[in-house]
């Protein structure tokens, strides 16, 4: 199985990398749409800021090939957010998979929840077999300042400042705002599925 992890200016891939080798999959970095295409599964993850990376994707036309891909695609942390509509970081008009808002976190009391959002929260609502083994005692580590409203594509929640999208699901398309690559062996567990799916 190849596994192609999309290379796209942001933080964070190198992790992703080794995570998947300990899993035994074969993943190659790459901004290149041929090999994106053949690839068995996807990855799109990353950490940075909206514009910056919407404009790399743009550059290398990633932008028209990701949301014409028709294997298992997953978005991890900023890869989740650039597949919503929009995103209030930077004013940013995103990939449009998912009709989804991506706000900024506006505490009423910053002494309760800074921001942004940095450790551990646990998942609710789980409903995928990208989560299958795992129930609401499951933790996974955060890092963020923006979030995804609640859809009917949520296919699971945390609560930080307010209920939002921990994950998503539409069609092919996965996507994970906490990093699975930081998550102990729950993120391991999420990663397998997802390349079991």
């Amino acid at each position: 199985m190849q596994v192609a992890i999309i290379k796209y200016n942001a933080g964070n891939v190198q992790s992703v990398l080794y995570a998947l080798e300990r899993l035994g999959a074969e993943a190659i970095l790459t901004d290149d749409l041929e090999t994106i295409s053949k690839a068995d599964k996807v990855i799109f993850p990353g950490q940075g800021e909206a514009s910056s990376a919407m404009k790399y994707l743009k550059d290398k036309k990633l932008d028209q090939l990701i949301p014409q891909l028709k294997q298992d695609f997953f978005g991890v942390c900023l890869g989740q957010q650039l597949l919503c509509a929009h995103s209030e970081e930077g004013n940013t008009t995103c990939l449009n998979v998912f009709p989804v808002e991506v706000k900024k976190f506006r505490p009423e009391n910053a002494l309760d929840f800074k921001v942004p959002h940095i450790g551990w929260n646990n998942l609710q609502d789980l409903k995928s077999p990208l989560l299958q083994g795992l129930d609401d005692s499951a933790f996974v580590y955060y890092v963020h300042s923006y979030y995804c409203e609640l859809s009917t594509y949520s296919i699971a929640t945390t609560d930080y400042v307010l209920p939002f999208s921990a994950l998503m699901h539409k069609d092919n398309f996965f996507a994970m705002q906490a990093h699975p690559e930081k998550s102990g062996l729950v993120g391991e567990r999420i990663l397998e599925n997802f390349l079991k799916l």
